[in-house]
């Protein structure tokens, strides 16, 4: 939203925020994000180590290969059943009970467009679908950061009850700053001991997963389903000398 949330979720330049990540071989994107509880036991404070998410949006740009002349070519069609890197989230939750936060070790989060909150009809739909906490601003992030090959996790922390809950005060933005002030150092301490854990392990395998599974999700036209597994293998060898040496596709 920028430094003094000027800026609409839907107007946040997500591509060039990540573009800009990867042109620095950033590896890994750390996220922390305010969001309503759809679930009784997610509760105003609780931290919750995102696996899933569904998509309500409608105006945003969700692809780094788009067909514009200034964009990657081809057409990404990226697997999205993992959208998290589990690596980094066993991490971020292993540290979280160590630190003996209340942290739901996964859930699911439904982002909508905004900036306007859900209608109470719209709050209870969620539920009913499945998702446990509510935001504006995970998608497209999460897809963009799946494309460029990068570990992306997110600590999401519930700030209210969205507008489901009866009895229940309804969201108001006084509301979630209120529950951002009294519990930023939560998320803030995972922060602190993940960074430096993270950069002491090890992550090959993990990172060339990602850009190999990129690679092969992107069509140009060419006959890459028709290939056979032997030549797919050395294609794929081939991808891996590019990602270690900075030459080729990558």
């Amino acid at each position: 939203h920028g430094r003094h949330h000027t800026i609409m979720p839907s107007n946040v330049n997500y591509r060039a925020n990540i573009w800009a990540l990867k042109e620095e071989n950033c590896s890994h994107v750390l996220v922390t994000t305010a969001c309503g509880s759809l679930r009784e036991e997610i509760q105003p404070g609780d931290l919750v180590i995102i696996d899933q998410f569904i998509d309500r949006t409608t105006k945003r740009h969700c692809t780094l290969y788009d067909g514009q002349s200034c964009s990657l070519s081809g057409v990404c069609h990226i697997p999205m059943s993992e959208p998290f890197c589990t690596k980094t989230r066993e991490v971020l939750i292993e540290i979280a009970k160590k630190l003996g936060l209340q942290c739901h070790s996964k859930g699911t989060m439904i982002t909508i467009e905004g900036p306007r909150f859900s209608s109470r009809a719209e709050s209870l739909m969620f539920r009913s679908w499945g998702a446990d906490v509510i935001n504006m601003t995970t998608v497209p992030e999460v897809i963009l950061a799946k494309e460029a090959g990068m570990s992306y996790a997110s600590i999401a922390m519930a700030t209210d009850y969205d507008c489901w809950k009866e009895h229940e005060e309804a969201v108001s933005v006084d509301k979630v700053l209120k529950t951002l002030k009294e519990n930023a150092n939560k998320a803030t301490s995972i922060l602190l001991t993940a960074i430096p854990q993270i950069g002491s392990m090890e992550w090959t395998d993990t990172l060339h997963t990602l850009k190999v599974s990129t690679w092969r999700s992107i069509s140009t036209g060419d006959s890459w389903p028709g290939l056979s597994d032997m030549l797919r293998k050395e294609v794929d060898l081939k991808i891996l000398e590019c990602l270690e040496t900075g030459t080729g596709y990558w």
